[in-house]
Protein backbone atom coordinates (compact mmCIF):
# COMPACT_ATOMS: atom_id res chain seq x y z
CA UNK A 1 0.00 0.00 0.00
CA UNK A 2 1.32 3.63 -0.64
CA UNK A 3 1.28 4.89 3.37
CA UNK A 4 3.91 1.81 3.50
CA UNK A 5 6.21 3.00 0.74
CA UNK A 6 6.30 6.44 2.09
CA UNK A 7 6.95 5.13 5.53
CA UNK A 8 9.56 2.66 4.35
CA UNK A 9 11.03 5.56 2.34
CA UNK A 10 11.10 7.92 5.56
CA UNK A 11 12.39 4.69 7.34
CA UNK A 12 15.54 4.55 4.87
CA UNK A 13 16.63 8.20 4.38
CA UNK A 14 19.71 8.77 6.26
CA UNK A 15 19.56 12.08 7.67
CA UNK A 16 23.19 13.15 7.17
CA UNK A 17 22.90 12.56 3.82
CA UNK A 18 20.05 14.78 3.48
CA UNK A 19 21.15 17.53 5.52
CA UNK A 20 24.94 16.96 3.32
CA UNK A 21 22.88 18.18 0.33
CA UNK A 22 20.18 20.51 1.75
CA UNK A 23 20.44 24.73 1.25
CA UNK A 24 18.71 24.92 4.19
CA UNK A 25 19.53 21.92 7.14
CA UNK A 26 17.64 23.55 9.69
CA UNK A 27 14.44 23.83 7.58
CA UNK A 28 14.83 20.60 6.06
CA UNK A 29 15.16 18.76 9.21
CA UNK A 30 12.49 20.12 10.62
CA UNK A 31 10.45 19.04 7.28
CA UNK A 32 11.43 15.81 7.67
CA UNK A 33 10.27 16.01 11.23
CA UNK A 34 7.29 16.84 10.14
CA UNK A 35 6.81 14.32 7.71
CA UNK A 36 7.27 11.61 9.87
CA UNK A 37 4.87 12.83 12.20
CA UNK A 38 2.24 13.10 9.82
CA UNK A 39 2.80 9.04 8.61
CA UNK A 40 3.20 8.40 12.03
CA UNK A 41 -0.46 9.58 12.65
CA UNK A 42 -1.59 8.04 9.17
CA UNK A 43 -0.04 4.74 10.41
CA UNK A 44 -1.81 4.84 13.65
CA UNK A 45 -4.51 5.55 12.77
CA UNK A 46 -4.80 2.33 9.95
CA UNK A 47 -3.30 -0.07 12.45
CA UNK A 48 -6.63 0.80 14.44
CA UNK A 49 -9.03 0.05 11.66
CA UNK A 50 -7.15 -2.41 10.25
CA UNK A 51 -7.26 -4.55 14.18
CA UNK A 52 -10.93 -3.47 14.10
CA UNK A 53 -11.56 -5.19 11.17
CA UNK A 54 -9.05 -8.26 12.35
CA UNK A 55 -12.03 -8.77 15.21
CA UNK A 56 -14.55 -7.97 12.80
CA UNK A 57 -13.63 -10.83 10.02
CA UNK A 58 -12.40 -13.10 13.00
CA UNK A 59 -16.25 -12.43 15.01
CA UNK A 60 -17.62 -13.77 11.25
CA UNK A 61 -15.84 -16.76 11.57
CA UNK A 62 -16.57 -17.65 14.58
CA UNK A 63 -20.46 -17.06 14.02
CA UNK A 64 -20.04 -19.36 10.79
CA UNK A 65 -18.33 -21.93 12.63
CA UNK A 66 -20.65 -21.76 15.15
CA UNK A 67 -23.85 -21.99 12.69
CA UNK A 68 -22.68 -25.08 10.96
CA UNK A 69 -22.44 -26.39 14.80
CA UNK A 70 -25.57 -25.62 15.29
CA UNK A 71 -26.87 -26.64 11.49
CA UNK A 72 -25.22 -30.88 12.35
CA UNK A 73 -26.92 -30.78 16.25
CA UNK A 74 -30.59 -29.94 14.11
CA UNK A 75 -29.63 -32.66 11.50
CA UNK A 76 -28.96 -34.79 14.31
CA UNK A 77 -32.66 -34.09 15.56
CA UNK A 78 -34.14 -34.42 12.17
CA UNK A 79 -32.21 -37.98 12.11
CA UNK A 80 -33.67 -38.95 15.33
CA UNK A 81 -37.12 -38.00 14.02
CA UNK A 82 -36.74 -39.88 11.23
CA UNK A 83 -36.78 -36.81 9.11
CA UNK A 84 -34.01 -37.84 6.64
CA UNK A 85 -34.59 -34.87 3.57
CA UNK A 86 -35.07 -32.07 6.78
CA UNK A 87 -31.94 -33.40 7.99
CA UNK A 88 -30.09 -33.52 4.71
CA UNK A 89 -31.32 -29.62 4.17
CA UNK A 90 -29.88 -29.23 8.07
CA UNK A 91 -26.22 -30.40 6.59
CA UNK A 92 -26.54 -28.53 3.40
CA UNK A 93 -26.72 -25.37 5.14
CA UNK A 94 -24.38 -26.48 7.86
CA UNK A 95 -21.62 -27.15 5.11
CA UNK A 96 -22.42 -23.98 3.38
CA UNK A 97 -21.71 -21.94 7.01
CA UNK A 98 -18.42 -23.92 7.39
CA UNK A 99 -17.37 -22.65 3.53
CA UNK A 100 -17.97 -19.55 4.50
CA UNK A 101 -16.20 -19.85 7.99
CA UNK A 102 -13.48 -20.95 6.16
CA UNK A 103 -13.35 -17.72 3.69
CA UNK A 104 -13.46 -15.29 7.12
CA UNK A 105 -10.45 -17.59 8.30
CA UNK A 106 -8.57 -16.62 5.43
CA UNK A 107 -9.44 -13.16 5.20
CA UNK A 108 -8.72 -13.14 8.92
CA UNK A 109 -5.27 -14.47 8.41
CA UNK A 110 -4.55 -11.60 5.56
CA UNK A 111 -5.59 -9.00 7.98
CA UNK A 112 -3.81 -10.33 10.13
CA UNK A 113 -0.72 -10.16 8.25
CA UNK A 114 -1.51 -6.53 7.27
CA UNK A 115 -1.95 -5.35 10.86
CA UNK A 116 1.71 -7.19 11.70
CA UNK A 117 3.25 -5.12 8.97
CA UNK A 118 1.62 -1.69 9.98
CA UNK A 119 2.69 -2.48 13.18
CA UNK A 120 6.51 -3.35 12.62
CA UNK A 121 6.08 -0.07 10.23
CA UNK A 122 4.77 2.11 13.16
CA UNK A 123 7.59 0.77 15.24
CA UNK A 124 10.13 1.52 12.92
CA UNK A 125 8.91 5.02 11.91
CA UNK A 126 8.48 5.82 15.90
CA UNK A 127 12.51 4.78 16.20
CA UNK A 128 13.45 6.99 13.22
CA UNK A 129 11.52 9.51 14.34
CA UNK A 130 12.77 9.65 17.83
CA UNK A 131 15.95 9.29 15.97
CA UNK A 132 15.67 12.43 14.38
CA UNK A 133 14.65 14.32 17.06
CA UNK A 134 17.55 13.37 19.23
CA UNK A 135 20.07 13.71 16.56
CA UNK A 136 18.44 17.03 15.24
CA UNK A 137 20.60 19.55 17.02
CA UNK A 138 23.75 17.88 16.75
CA UNK A 139 23.46 17.16 13.14
CA UNK A 140 22.07 20.95 12.78
CA UNK A 141 25.14 21.72 14.52
CA UNK A 142 28.03 19.46 12.67
CA UNK A 143 26.56 20.66 9.58
CA UNK A 144 27.26 24.04 10.81
CA UNK A 145 30.49 23.21 11.73
CA UNK A 146 31.60 21.15 8.88
CA UNK A 147 30.04 24.57 6.26
CA UNK A 148 32.68 26.62 8.47
CA UNK A 149 35.50 24.39 8.10
CA UNK A 150 34.58 24.65 4.17
CA UNK A 151 34.69 28.05 4.40
CA UNK A 152 37.64 28.62 6.13
CA UNK A 153 39.73 25.95 3.93
CA UNK A 154 38.89 28.14 0.83
CA UNK A 155 39.71 31.15 2.34
CA UNK A 156 43.20 29.27 2.89
CA UNK A 157 43.63 27.75 -0.01
CA UNK A 158 42.93 31.46 -1.59
CA UNK A 159 45.54 33.02 0.57
CA UNK A 160 48.17 30.07 -0.56
CA UNK A 161 47.20 29.59 -3.90
CA UNK A 162 49.46 32.97 -4.38
CA UNK A 163 53.23 32.30 -3.28
CA UNK A 164 54.39 34.29 -0.71
CA UNK A 165 57.37 35.01 -2.96
CA UNK A 166 54.77 36.66 -5.36
CA UNK A 167 53.24 38.67 -2.96
CA UNK A 168 56.39 40.37 -1.21
CA UNK A 169 57.66 41.14 -4.65
CA UNK A 170 54.24 42.89 -5.87
CA UNK A 171 54.76 44.79 -2.29
CA UNK A 172 58.38 45.69 -3.28
CA UNK A 173 56.99 46.73 -6.22
CA UNK A 174 54.90 49.13 -4.89
CA UNK A 175 57.23 50.39 -2.42
CA UNK A 176 60.06 50.72 -5.17
CA UNK A 177 57.00 53.04 -7.80
CA UNK A 178 55.88 54.94 -4.97
CA UNK A 179 59.85 55.88 -3.74
CA UNK A 180 60.62 56.61 -7.44
CA UNK A 181 57.47 59.00 -7.45
CA UNK A 182 59.03 60.65 -4.49
CA UNK A 183 61.97 61.13 -6.19
CA UNK A 184 60.74 62.65 -9.64
CA UNK A 185 58.50 65.10 -7.08
CA UNK A 186 61.42 66.11 -5.49
CA UNK A 187 63.94 66.52 -8.32
CA UNK A 188 61.39 68.55 -10.20
CA UNK A 189 61.02 70.95 -7.21
CA UNK A 190 65.58 70.50 -7.46
CA UNK A 191 65.58 71.56 -11.05
CA UNK A 192 62.94 74.42 -10.66
CA UNK A 193 65.05 76.13 -7.83
CA UNK A 194 68.44 75.50 -10.07
CA UNK A 195 66.98 77.41 -13.29
CA UNK A 196 65.96 80.10 -11.17
CA UNK A 197 69.10 80.52 -9.91
CA UNK A 198 70.70 80.10 -13.26
CA UNK A 199 68.54 82.65 -14.62
CA UNK A 200 69.53 85.16 -11.66
CA UNK A 201 73.07 84.94 -12.73
CA UNK A 202 72.51 84.78 -16.39
CA UNK A 203 70.65 88.53 -15.62
CA UNK A 204 73.84 89.58 -13.31
CA UNK A 205 76.41 88.89 -16.19
CA UNK A 206 74.06 90.44 -18.88
CA UNK A 207 74.37 93.60 -16.20
CA UNK A 208 77.79 93.52 -15.88
CA UNK A 209 78.52 92.93 -19.68
CA UNK A 210 76.41 96.33 -20.12
CA UNK A 211 78.16 98.07 -17.58
CA UNK A 212 81.41 97.46 -19.16
CA UNK A 213 80.01 98.64 -22.28
CA UNK A 214 78.82 101.85 -20.88
CA UNK A 215 81.84 102.34 -19.20
CA UNK A 216 84.06 101.99 -22.76
CA UNK A 217 81.97 104.60 -24.50
CA UNK A 218 81.61 107.71 -21.71
CA UNK A 219 85.63 107.17 -21.72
Amino acid sequence: MALLERVATLVRANLNDLIDKAEQPEKMIKQVILDMQNQLLQVKTQVAIAIADQHLLLKKQKENEQTAEDWVRRAELAVSKGEDDLARAALDRSISAKNMAASFAEQVADQTSQVENLKTALSKLELKLQEAQNKSDVLIAQHRRSRTLERASDARMEINGESNGAAFDRLKNRVARDEAVSQAKAGLATENIDDRLAALEKDDAVEKLLAEIKAKKAS
